[in-house]
């Protein structure tokens, strides 16, 4: 079974063929930025980047008819369940219309409708972030109205989730798991039996990330937002210009862990070890979650490439369970997966 795969992201869209899970065609299609600038928003890039996935599928010889699906990257859709989803009118009307927020992941079902839309070939999105699996109690905050929402990295999450339980001799379905994606964004999460119960939020909870605030104090938060800026300044800054970068002006891990180590950086060595800090406290809460019953803390995304980040961290969580290390992102083999599933009758699609 052929599957072609869609990944958008801010500067890029990633393509592959995938042969069951083999790769058998990879292509990176960089954007540059001055070619972006002209677009006022994301759903603007529709055209631009349609042209470019056909013209590129083109030169290489494939044809979306010959092939068994199209599997795509989801978008902020309303909250949702994790599994695999077709793509119909629906899931179109929210990305152009509605989304949640806007990111270039919501371009990734639009992309895979249009290229699939006239030649029938099945069209999928995949645990987009938006799955929504916690429970009643964990929404609950301090403020009626103001009720938690699930926004992680669904993708790489389930699939690193599925390997550690094979890796454990068990089904992703019998097993509790801590899992932490450690990458540009920070997510860590309680996974019960198959479901995703508690989650550190991808935009407002949590440790920071490169350039992500995470929790922030409520009163300095509040006078920062009245300190002349606009809401859309506001949001700009804390999700793209705070956590590291606020402090040591990089959004680059590698160079935080040099400086800190092979420099004697001392800002940097703070921030660095606050993060692992900041990753330890959310892990332990999530130990609290699953009432101590874990069956192992997963440490994934390409952070955790960085043995001292891994052993920063295990200092403080080592005895709650053992520490699996399944490093990078495997989000293109993740949507294949998943349409493959749909495919040989393993998985039935979700309609949304």
């Amino acid at each position: 079974m052929k599957v072609l795969v869609i990944n958008p992201g801010s500067t890029s869209t990633k393509i592959a063929i995938y042969d069951e899970e083999t790769p058998i065609y990879t292509n990176f299609i960089n954007h540059n930025v001055d070619d972006l600038s002209h677009f006022h928003h994301v759903i603007d890039q529709l055209d631009y980047r349609l042209e470019l996935i056909h013209d590129t599928l083109e030169a290489a010889g494939y044809h979306i008819s010959e092939l068994d699906a199209v599997s795509a990257r989801g978008g902020f859709t309303k909250p949702v369940v994790a599994g695999t989803y077709h793509i119909d009118e629906n899931v179109v009307d929210t990305m152009k219309h509605s989304p949640v927020f806007e990111h270039a992941s919501n371009l990734g079902p639009l992309l895979a409708w249009e290229l699939t839309k006239d030649n029938h070939v099945p069209a999928y999105f995949v645990d987009p972030v938006s799955v929504d699996e916690l429970t009643e109690v964990a929404r609950v905050t301090g403020f009626k109205g103001m009720e938690r929402r699930s926004f992680f990295h669904a993708l790489n999450h389930r699939s690193t989730a599925r390997k550690a339980a094979e890796m454990l001799g068990k089904t992703y379905n019998s097993c509790n798991l801590i899992i932490a994606h450690m990458g540009g964004g920070v997510t860590t999460a309680a996974h019960h039996n198959g479901r995703a119960v508690e989650v550190f939020n991808l935009y407002d909870e949590g440790c920071f990330a490169m350039d992500r605030g995470g929790a922030l104090p409520v009163y300095n938060l509040i006078d920062f937002c009245f300190s002349g800026m606009t809401k859309e300044e506001v949001i700009k800054t804390i999700s793209t210009k705070a956590g590291v970068y606020s402090y040591l002006g990089t959004k680059d891990f590698k160079s935080v862990v040099d400086k800190a180590f092979d420099e004697n950086d001392e800002d940097a060595m703070l921030i660095f070890k606050a993060m692992a800090y900041q990753l330890a406290k959310n892990i332990g809460a999530l130990g609290a979650v699953l009432h101590f019953d874990v069956d192992a803390i997963v440490l994934t995304g390409g952070m955790a490439h960085s043995d001292k980040l891994v052993e920063e961290i295990s200092k403080y969580v080592k005895k709650i369970a053992p520490i699996m290390v399944l490093a990078g992102e495997n989000e293109m083999l993740s949507l294949a997966q998943g349409a493959n599933r749909v495919l040989k009758g393993e998985e039935k699609a979700k309609v949304y």
